[in-house]
């Protein structure tokens, strides 16, 4: 998901940051309970993929998470500061469930 375009399922996410790392976060609950909040705060953006994708390969479809340039904005600012960044839910989020 760093560079300009690329797209990243959930699962190959928490696998990044655990080798960089960063706090597990493999349990559904709370990785997909983040990439959502990041969703919704605009700092990533989501699609489902093709179904063909999927079917070819025998797997359930994934939900593919980008960068938005407020996401590159937000890393930046953490990464010049060394402080966490900290996303917190607007009052109407809702998960999305697939």
């Amino acid at each position: 998901m760093g560079a300009a375009g690329s797209e990243a399922y959930g699962f190959s996410v928490a696998s990044a940051l655990s080798v960089q790392g960063g706090k597990k976060l493999t349990a559904h609950g709370t990785l997909y309970k983040a990439l959502a909040r990041m969703t919704e705060a605009g700092l990533l953006k989501s699609h489902w993929e093709s179904p063909e994708i999927a079917e070819s390969q025998g797997r359930p479809r994934r939900r593919l998470y980008s960068i938005t340039n407020n996401g590159r904005g937000a890393l930046a600012a953490a990464s010049r500061t060394g402080a966490p960044v900290r996303i917190v839910a607007p009052p109407s989020f809702k998960p999305v469930r697939p």
